[in-house]
C-alpha cells in the first residue's frame, strides 16, 4: 500500500484511481484529507511531483563523493531553482572534485537559510549581477557569456545540484556562506572563520560579534 502522502500525490496526478470496494464511508474522508494536501501540492507542479513518486529513497549516508559514483546516479532534472544551482556549480565550480562541488552547492544552500541573504537559489546566485564588484558569484559578472560547452559536466553539477536541493547530503562545510580559492586572498577572509578547506576552495562563515566581545 502507498503511504498516505504517496497516496495524495498520486490522487493529485491521476494515476490512481478508488476501486469500488474502496468508495466507502473511509474513503470519502480520505478523500476529504487529499483536497487539503491538493491545495499545497498543486504549487509543487507535476514535474517535482512525479519526481517525488518515482525517486528511491536514498539516505545522506548513501552518498559517495566520487565521480564514479555521480555517473552512476539517473539524470537530474527540475525546476529553474534547480537549473540556478546547476549553472552555478557548473561556473563556479566544474573543475573541482565531486566533493568540492557539494561543498560548494552547501554554501549556496546555506545563504537560502541565512536571514542576511535572499531567500531563493536564483535570488542568492543573482544577487549583485551586473553592478561592478558587487556580484557575489563572479560568473556573473565577468562580462563573459554563459555558455555551457561541456555536457557531461554539467550533467555532472545537475545531479549534485538534485541531491543538495532534495537534502541527501551530509554537512561538509559547518555552515559555510562564503568560500574563495586558494588563488585569492580575500580582504573579508580575515575576519570570518575558516570552516573547512576541500579542493581548491577555502570555506568561511561570518563571525558573529557581540556587545560581550
Amino acid at each position: 500500500m502507498l503511504p498516505i502522502r504517496q497516496l495524495f500525490i498520486a490522487l493529485f496526478l491521476g494515476t490512481l484511481t478508488l476501486a469500488p470496494a474502496v468508495a466507502s464511508a473511509s474513503s470519502e474522508k480520505a478523500k476529504d484529507l487529499a483536497r487539503v494536501e491538493q491545495a499545497g501540492l498543486k504549487q509543487t507542479g507535476k514535474t517535482r511531483l512525479n519526481e517525488l513518486m518515482v525517486q528511491p529513497a536514498v539516505s545522506t549516508g548513501d552518498v559517495k563523493f566520487s565521480r564514479s559514483w555521480i555517473d552512476s546516479q539517473p539524470k537530474a532534472s527540475g525546476s529553474s531553482q534547480w537549473r540556478c544551482l546547476a549553472e552555478a556549480l557548473y561556473f563556479e565550480a566544474r573543475g573541482e572534485t565531486i566533493k568540492g562541488q557539494f561543498a560548494v552547492a552547501e554554501v549556496i544552500m546555506n545563504r537560502v537559510k541565512s536571514a542576511r541573504f535572499p531567500g531563493s537559489l536564483c535570488a542568492v546566485i543573482n544577487q549583485g549581477t551586473g553592478k561592478k564588484y558587487q556580484c557575489q558569484f563572479t560568473y556573473t559578472c565577468d562580462g563573459h557569456a554563459e555558455v555551457i560547452a561541456e555536457p557531461l559536466a554539467f550533467a555532472r553539477v545537475g545531479k549534485v545540484a538534485r541531491y543538495m536541493i532534495d537534502g541527501k547530503v551530509p554537512a561538509l562545510t559547518q555552515g559555510a556562506t562564503h568560500y574563495h580559492t586558494t588563488a585569492v586572498n580575500p580582504r573579508w577572509a580575515r575576519v570570518y572563520t575558516r570552516t573547512a578547506k576541500i579542493g581548491v576552495h577555502l570555506f568561511y562563515r561570518h563571525t558573529w560579534r557581540t556587545a560581550s566581545n
